[in-house]
């Protein structure tokens, strides 16, 4: 039927937090602790739509990104207008890659990453 969310495992919960609350803008559903897991689970909404939970764990490994490994490549995010959103983002202190053309769609997108290198997609709607 379609995406219901997307689970993302961070190193630092309260880095990753403000970047996905302060930096792209995403409300805050639920916090939770689970003392018995040691862990934050915090729910993550694009407007009133659910799609991230954002867990911390003590001591996950690191995430290898380059090479590219198996598992989840990216995470794309849908915009109006992508120069103003990496405007935004690098006036926010991000790396922001230049913004490309896909080859097959004509849309523009850029990348960047979250604090912990998830590579993150901004697609023009």
């Amino acid at each position: 039927m379609k995406i219901h969310h997307i689970a993302i495992i961070c190193s630092n919960y309260e880095v990753s937090k403000k970047f996905y609350t302060e930096v792209l803008g995403l409300n805050i559903i639920r916090e939770v602790y689970r003392e018995e897991r040691q862990s934050y689970k915090l729910d993550l909404a694009i407007g009133e739509h659910y799609v991230i939970e954002l867990f911390s764990f003590p001591n996950p490994p690191t995430r290898p990104s380059r090479p590219e490994s198996c598992g989840l490549r990216h995470l794309a995010f849908s915009v109006d207008n992508v120069e103003e959103k990496r405007n935004e983002l690098i006036s926010k202190g991000l790396n922001c890659e230049e913004i490309r053309v896909d080859e097959f769609t004509d849309k523009q997108f850029f990348f960047t990453t979250d604090p912990d290198n998830l590579p993150l997609e901004f697609y023009e709607n």
